[in-house]
């Protein structure tokens, strides 16, 4: 393969995979965000510990420390996302107008799905820390749709990075090969 046709595959190449990892980074805590601030503090549905017996949120003890569970999951969500901006600012000190902004988008949706099925599955089903919406009646059918929200989550972010990699594969050829 010609010089001048490896560098804009390696370009390519480059401007898709660079912000994969950031991408799911900043999606884990981002959809840790969205957890914590929509589910925990705006329809308090749920907190961190509160199907744990030891702590009950109707009590001020229980409460107190549910809050406490709460910020640190918060405090930890807030690292991925200070990770992740810093990945791609590394990644990208020469490079950002190299960089597939559909891709990213994409993988940042890939990272919400997998922070949404690791919790749903570790909090929810296995150790039953907290479910979806408590005391709700059909407290299963949320933590199912939780999980099949992952699942969307993951599957479509996937596809919005292949496409976005898709086109800059079709742009790379058309400027490789003008007609």
């Amino acid at each position: 393969m010609p010089e001048r046709q490896v560098r804009p595959r390696l370009a390519e190449e480059e401007a898709t995979s660079r912000p994969r990892a950031p991408g799911i980074l900043i999606g884990i805590g981002l959809g840790g965000f969205v957890d914590g601030i929509v589910l925990h503090q705006i329809l308090q549905w749920h907190h961190l510990l509160s199907s744990e017996g030891d702590y009950p949120k109707t009590t001020v003890r229980g409460l107190e420390d549910n809050t406490l569970a709460d910020g640190l999951f918060h405090a930890a969500t807030s690292v991925a996302v200070a990770v992740g901006i810093l990945l791609l600012w590394r990644r990208t000190a020469n490079w950002r107008w190299a960089i597939s902004g559909q891709a990213f988008f994409g993988w940042v949706l890939v990272g919400w799905g997998l922070f949404n099925l690791v919790e749903g599955l570790v909090d929810h089903q296995i150790l039953g820390l907290h479910h979806v919406r408590e005391g709700a009646g059909h407290q299963t059918a949320y933590d199912l749709g939780f999980l099949a929200l992952s699942v969307l989550l993951i599957v479509g972010g996937w596809l919005v990075a292949r496409l976005g990699e898709r086109r800059i594969a079709n742009t790379s050829q058309i400027q490789n090969h003008p007609p």
